[in-house]
């Protein structure tokens, strides 16, 4: 059997400062405290989770995803966390509402193709790749029980979020109080150096720590991210309708990042990409829409590679500074269902609640024409349909 010799350890101060401030919103303990730690040359363990909420990885995705990256580019361990035990009791750090629980099925079909997503923004051949069931699982009363003795009701509900709940009367159920502890033991079961997060998780992450002490460990480091917003100044997730996939194919993945609000295109470009800082600094003092093709190409090229960005921005100046439909339709077929239903199914459109705010927005018409459909209107066979700024698709029988 043969293994993969380990990556040499780096040191290089200049990446091991870039690498603490880029995106980062705090460190804890101490930046100082991890700095020494990555400067002494040891190998971390470095701990990032994700729950399967959904079958695909969003943009959303990619600032921890690129952090774990830079850890595993210096030479240490990363291990990444399929939560596929703690997505039936669902976090609720970044929500105003109780998560539904999901099923095992859901679960099972919602982490296929997860690995090879994973995958394009990391080595998987380098990586340590967990379900937190495989130790969750085996966990007794009793252990839960000694383990849930460690924090007290109020830690958890001081929260802004759900303090909030309960002060507006809403229901916050006892598995949500779970939470935090197993994402904690998941730190516990693979012995954590450092844990990434968004800032939003922090509760969760200094739960790892407190369990760690209780089990003679050392505490892990805590590397808590600035939290990527959209238009409207709330938490990237895939419940947006403009929600950027990591699956989206290439002029999909184009056009929605060209409708990304200028302000925002410097902490997406600092946050999901690695490119230059000071050339990010040059393009975005520049005109704004320069500004979002620079970021757009860069999505591009990083999960469809080169050629697909260069095509995929052709079509968009082809589409939108000149008007023409773009090559390489989507061709959507419709039947008896309907065309909400149709566009729905074929994931054109995320969903009828979507469809429905586009239509009544006035944002789905003929291409190359202002007639707008309404949601009465019947398909228009081969017409090709403008939906939104950056869809096309034709229809078909």
């Amino acid at each position: 059997m043969f293994f993969r010799k380990a990556t040499p350890i780096q040191t290089s101060e200049e990446k091991i400062d870039q690498l603490l401030s880029r995106g980062v919103d705090e460190v804890l303990p101490s930046k100082e405290a991890l700095k020494a730690l990555l400067m002494s040359g040891k190998r971390l363990r470095i701990k990032l989770g994700i729950d399967p909420t959904g079958s695909r990885l969003h943009l959303g995705h990619t600032a921890p995803l690129l952090k774990l990256r830079d850890f595993q580019e210096l030479g240490h361990t990363i291990v990444f966390i399929v939560g596929d035990f703690t997505a039936v009791i669902g976090d609720t750090s970044d929500k105003d509402a109780e998560r539904p629980m999901l099923s095992d099925a859901e679960i099972k079909k919602n982490m296929e193709g997860w690995r090879q997503q994973v995958g394009r923004s990391i080595d998987l051949s380098r990586a340590l790749f967990k379900h937190n069931s495989t130790w969750l699982s085996r966990l007794t009363y009793r252990e839960i029980g000694v383990h849930a003795d460690a924090f007290s009701v109020s830690d958890f509900i001081a929260r802004d979020n759900i303090k909030r709940r309960l002060d507006q009367g809403k229901r916050v159920s006892l598995r949500e109080v779970l939470y935090p502890l197993m994402q904690g033991y998941d730190s516990v079961a693979v012995h954590a150096d450092v844990e990434i997060g968004g800032s939003d998780q922090r509760f969760n992450l200094l739960a790892g720590r407190t369990l760690q002490e209780k089990h003679s460990q050392k505490p892990q480091h805590v590397l808590t991210l600035s939290l990527l917003t959209d238009a409207a100044g709330k938490k990237i997730s895939k419940t947006g309708g403009a929600t950027i996939y990591l699956t989206d194919e290439p002029k999909d993945m184009f056009g929605k990042a060209m409708a990304i609000p200028d302000e925002l295109v410097r902490p997406y470009c600092i946050s999901m990409t690695r490119l230059p800082l000071h050339e990010v600094d040059r393009v975005v003092a520049g005109h704004p829409k320069e500004a979002k093709l620079f970021l757009a190409t860069e999505l591009v090229r990083m999960y469809h590679g080169a050629e697909a960005a260069r095509v995929a921005r052709e079509n968009f100046d082809r589409s939108f500074t000149r008007g023409d439909v773009p090559e390489n339709t989507d061709e959507v077929r419709v039947g008896e269902e309907g065309l909400m239903e149709a566009l729905v199914a074929q994931k054109l459109i995320e969903s009828k609640s979507e469809y429905r705010r586009l239509i009544s927005a006035g944002a789905v018409r003929i291409a190359g024409t202002d007639e707008k459909l309404t949601e009465r209107s019947l398909p228009p066979y081969g017409q090709v349909l403008r939906i939104g700024k950056h869809r096309f698709v034709k229809i078909i029988k």
